[in-house]
């Protein structure tokens, strides 16, 4: 028998009520259980809406210890109850620190452990350094009971240095929550595009499925508020997005066969050919000649 992984992206607004937008979580997880998925993404920071389009103290009560935050003990109920692994994506609060990170929970309920954020945006309508040290637990895989799952987060899509870093970690599926939408400061600027792009890259490099969670809709944190757009998809090996979303609710759900995953990513040699001896600039600081 092959061993063969299905794989689902939410996507859907939220709120203010901390509740009410896990119950909603709840609901998509179900649907998405229901249609045969084994490991659920839902999107960033799904606990509320984005707060980090501007800098207010208040969020920072939001936080909570990774073991007890509200969204990790409801979700970790349904993950046992369903037999589904879920990553959980949080504001996460640690002594003095706070992070934005994600708690992986396998289908027994049980977590197994928390991956923080490690690029932090900084910018119009993404103001994140405000609220968020960078990540100090490298990049994660999760070994779950259907496979192994590397998770980025949002801003860490953008760097192909993520996906190879937690390729090179045995991830058989490569996944990305993310809170992504306009750009206060060019109202001419759309990058659902590009942002989708950058991880179709992902998975043609590194012949891996990947799945980017997003969420929609218009939030009124700022006066002007903030859109999302949505564009949740599951792309293949190839790139090619096998399911997608434009910028309404859905659930998306995949099945991929990992034991073909594995010898076609052999065939193709990208790990075989590396030159680990020529790439020191990639980690030095600054340019090297």
């Amino acid at each position: 028998m092959p061993r063969t992984i299905s794989v689902a992206a939410l996507q859907t607004a939220y709120g203010e009520d901390m509740q009410a937008n896990i119950a909603k979580t709840i609901d998509l997880v179900r649907e998405a259980a229901s249609r045969g998925a084994q490991v659920i993404l839902p999107s960033e920071l799904f606990q509320g809406p984005y707060f980090c389009v501007s800098q207010e103290e208040h969020w920072f009560g939001t936080a909570y210890p990774w073991r007890e935050h509200p969204a990790v003990i409801a979700m970790a109920d349904v993950a046992r109850e369903l037999g589904v692994a879920i990553p959980v994506s949080i504001f996460e609060r640690e002594g003095p620190h706070y992070y934005n990170s994600l708690v992986m929970l396998d289908a027994d309920g049980a977590p197994l452990g928390v991956y923080r954020k490690s690029h932090i945006p900084d910018g119009p309508g993404y103001q994140e350094k405000y609220y968020f040290r960078p990540g100090d637990t490298g990049f994660k895989v999760w070994s779950t009971r259907f496979g192994r799952v590397g998770v980025g987060i949002c801003w860490d899509q953008w760097y192909p240095e993520t996906a190879r870093a937690m390729m090179l970690q045995g991830a058989e599926v490569l996944m990305y929550p993310t809170a992504i939408g306009s750009e206060p400061h060019d109202s001419e600027l759309h990058t659902a595009e590009p942002w989708r792009r950058a991880m179709q890259g992902h998975a043609v490099s590194n012949v891996v499925p990947v799945v980017g969670a997003n969420r929609i809709g218009h939030e009124q944190v700022t006066p002007t508020g903030q859109s999302f757009y949505g564009h949740s998809f599951i792309a293949d090996h190839r790139g090619d997005l096998v399911e997608s979303l434009d910028g309404e609710e859905g659930v998306l759900v995949h099945s991929f066969d990992l034991d073909y995953l594995d010898r076609h990513r052999a065939a193709w040699g990208f790990f075989r050919d590396r030159r680990t001896d020529l790439y020191g600039s990639l980690s030095a600081p600054r340019p090297t000649t």
